[in-house]
């Protein structure tokens, strides 16, 4: 009989991007405009600070408003016109505040306690993936 050892708890993945990514095409598919709440403070976030109050940014994200969104598990990236300039915007996931329909309000906020671990700071897919990647080992 082979045995491993025990590494401890397996932690699920955080909840919110997935809840991010379901809100967000949610919306979509019901015709509505996702806009997505910054914290532009959380280290990574690159948001357009002519448009930041009071710490935080209301961004338009529909597929409408933006190109190349990519909703990913660490970060949120898409380019958008900003005073008709194009601007690439960037954003961990735990810098999102909330997500709402502009048409309803309806929507979803997010608490500050969500355990998301913070990104790897060089940005999205740099290498993050491996070291998390479960290790196999062969027991004898």
């Amino acid at each position: 009989m082979s045995s491993t050892k025990d590494s401890g708890p397996v932690l699920p993945p955080p909840r919110r991007p997935y809840l991010l990514r379901a809100m967000h095409q949610w919306m979509s598919d019901a015709a509505l405009t996702p806009h997505i709440i910054v914290d532009s403070s959380v280290p990574g976030a690159e948001v357009p600070q002519a448009h930041v109050k009071d710490g935080k940014i209301v961004l338009n994200a529909s597929y409408n408003a933006t190109q190349r969104l990519n909703i990913s598990n660490d970060w949120v990236t898409f380019d958008a016109r900003f005073g008709g300039i194009i601007q690439h915007v960037r954003f961990p996931v735990r810098a999102v505040l909330g997500i709402y329909a502009r048409e309803t309000g309806e929507g979803m906020a997010f608490s500050g306690d969500d355990p998301t671990p913070p990104p790897d700071q060089t940005g999205p897919g740099a290498g993050d993936e491996a070291a998390r990647r479960p290790q196999l080992k062969i027991v004898k």
